[in-house]
């Protein structure tokens, strides 16, 4: 009888939404139990940009309290790859800069918008068998979280236009080998598509 009801439960489901509307659906809310990665973008104003803006992508050296420092450039590498699927003319900067001298490099660049990047936390939590090994400290094991920060700058005015704080941690069933730098890439190319008024 339960299977029956489970049956019918699925099938009436299935009539009511698509395959791929119930797989975005099943990610979310597992994300949202913890199961799988997580973030939650909070941006100070909700701007759209043309799409033919040229966007330079800069990170600042600043490293985060504690330990686990990301890979140098690991922001501005993750938003360049988000970015370029959906703004055309965009470049990044090859190594950590001061916002300064980010400023001058997008200039010089003939960029339109600096997005300048940091690290403000990061938590590498025990995720492998070389993580133990190393740090064989109980406390540690768990899933890895980290902050970054955005500043979207206008060149020409130096006008900070718009914001953004992302949250990211990682899942139960994703933790392995993960590392905080690895969790940013698709809040990152969400956040591209929401600077173009798009969802998801």
């Amino acid at each position: 009888m339960r299977s029956l009801v489970l049956l019918l439960a699925v099938l009436s489901l299935g009539g009511c939404m698509n395959v791929s509307d119930m797989g975005e659906v099943a990610h979310y809310h597992m994300s949202d139990a913890g199961l799988l990665d997580h973030s939650d973008t909070q941006r100070s104003i909700s701007l759209r940009l043309q799409p033919d803006s040229f966007i330079f992508i800069g990170q600042g050296p600043f490293a985060p309290p504690g330990g686990d420092y990301p890979r140098p450039n690991a922001i501005a590498e993750e938003a360049f790859n988000g970015f370029v699927e959906y703004f055309p003319l965009v470049r990044r900067a090859r190594a950590p800069l001061g916002l300064e001298a980010a400023l001058n490099e997008a200039r010089d660049a003939g960029a339109h918008y600096l997005l300048y990047a940091r690290f403000a936390k990061a938590d590498d939590r025990i995720g492998n068998g070389n993580d133990w090994y190393d740090e064989q400290a109980v406390d540690r094991l768990g899933i890895d979280s980290g902050v970054i920060q955005l500043m979207l700058i206008e060149t020409n005015t130096r006008y900070l236009i718009d914001t953004a704080r992302i949250h990211s941690r990682g899942g139960l069933l994703t933790f392995h080998d993960n590392r905080p730098e690895d969790l940013i890439g698709p809040p990152l190319e969400d956040y591209a598509r929401s600077l173009l008024g798009m969802s998801r």
